[in-house]
């Protein structure tokens, strides 16, 4: 018996550490969580980061603002975005996809045809997402008439061209495309856009000669940047309200 029990207090020995080196090794293999767990909340903060600099010095912000705007190494921006390309063209991805998910939203809610083109303009003023939108959705002629498409799938990288020359922003330096020539959704944009401009005409409540361009030109220069917020709201909604008079039919 006493064998026997020896015999078991080895095995349980045994047992018991076996289960603790598999516990140290189940340990040693789930320490990567938490650092996962890092790596999306830093990714966040780096987006987060990169949409509020790129919205306020242009595309032309170097990567180091957006790492010191998100409290991390500019090695960290550079391991989850390869190059400022990649993660200019991410942001021009989402905001592309943002106002196309508004322009919806007000074509779903909204009967009246002018109604419905008010909405996504307010909506998409107050969201600041026209800040950062690619220039292939912008490009506005001279004589009023939107220019042909541009080759390739492109992202703006300075602001201030629009601002020098707002009827027309310059092409940019093309970016390889990841995703082919509508590599940030501008197509999808324009089509969408382009309904509530078609139904707004048709009900003779838009001016003729108004553009999907104009419009989104709109968008894109309604949104003030000033240092207090609720004098930025109140210039915002002021602007917008003076543009849209000008984009009204006069009947």
């Amino acid at each position: 018996m006493h064998i026997q029990d020896s015999r078991g207090q080895a095995r349980t020995a045994q047992a018991v550490g076996g289960v603790s080196a598999a516990g140290r090794g189940a340990v040693g293999a789930v320490r990567p969580a938490p650092l996962r767990v890092d790596a999306q909340r830093n990714l966040e903060h780096v987006l987060r980061a990169a949409r509020e600099v790129f919205g306020e010095l242009g595309y032309g912000a170097p990567m180091e603002d957006v790492a010191r705007r998100a409290r991390v190494g500019v090695g960290t921006v550079y391991r989850r975005f390869p190059s400022k390309d990649v993660l200019v063209r991410r942001i021009a991805q989402e905001e592309t996809a943002r106002l196309a998910d508004q322009a919806r939203a007000a074509l779903g809610q909204e009967d009246e045809p002018w109604a419905a083109l008010a909405r996504f303009l307010r909506t998409s003023v107050a969201s600041g997402a026209g800040r950062l939108l690619p220039p292939q959705v912008l490009r506005v002629g001279v004589d009023g008439e939107e220019a042909p498409p541009v080759e390739g799938a492109q992202v703006p990288h300075q602001r201030d061209a629009a601002a020098s020359a707002p009827l027309r922003v310059a092409a940019p330096r093309t970016v390889p495309a990841a995703g082919g020539p509508d590599d940030t959704g501008a197509s999808e944009l324009l089509d969408v856009v382009g309904q509530l401009v078609d139904r707004a005409r048709e009900a003779g409540e838009l001016r003729r000669d108004v553009t999907v361009a104009d419009v989104l030109l709109v968008i894109a220069t309604g949104a003030p940047s000033l240092p207090d917020p609720a004098q930025q709201s109140a210039a915002s909604t002021r602007l917008l309200e003076i543009m849209l008079e000008g984009l009204r039919s006069r009947r």
